[in-house]
């Protein structure tokens, strides 16, 4: 009798057994097809993770206030993607200072206008993320696995600087939309 926790004796009949379900599952399995960036991906979803976004904010009761229509509230968006994927194309180190995005200034001063608390700016942020996540976890199997973590650091961090531009320019009634540089296209 073994004891908790050391190795369980096979003979070669259970070996057998762990083998032939290890190799149907081997040879049944669809060939491996090209295995994709976090960045294509996101590219290629870029409408679908807009659209899994928006829904999010419904489900949540954050589309009250004077915008609702989803074409007005998602404006923003996608130039945040477009900046999120060159930043995963052309990465540099985490945390350092970002880039400043003239959008992102753009889409706090907007939501500034359009009367919306900074609270709301901040779970906007949140669910953007949930639904990157999400758009990423859907398409999982298309993904190069040892880039997935470093680039989900990568996401993260550019949306959360993205937020910080954008509250920088709300608190700030917008002063600082004109002295921001563009970012890369």
């Amino acid at each position: 009798m073994s004891s908790p926790g050391s190795p369980i004796p096979l003979n070669r009949r259970d070996v057998r057994r762990l083998e032939i379900p290890i190799n149907d599952h081997l040879t049944q399995a669809p060939a491996s097809s090209a295995v994709d960036s976090v960045a294509t991906v996101l590219e290629e979803q870029t409408q679908q993770t807009i659209d899994d976004w928006y829904l999010r904010l419904r489900s949540e009761e954050l589309l009250e206030g004077s915008v609702t229509n989803k074409e007005a509230r998602s404006s923003h968006l996608p130039e945040l993607f477009r900046e999120l994927i060159h930043r995963l194309r052309h990465p540099v180190v985490l945390g350092s200072a970002a880039r400043a995005s003239k959008a992102a200034a753009a889409h706090g001063l907007l939501r500034l206008k359009q009367g919306y608390s900074a609270a709301v700016l901040i779970e906007e942020s949140r669910c953007l993320q949930v639904s990157i996540f999400n758009t990423l976890n859907a398409n999982a199997h298309r993904i190069d696995f040892n880039r997935l973590l470093p680039d989900v650091m990568v996401i993260a961090d550019e949306v959360d600087a993205q937020l910080a531009m954008a509250m920088a320019s709300y608190t700030s009634g917008g002063a600082l939309t004109s002295v921001l540089p563009v970012a890369p296209a």
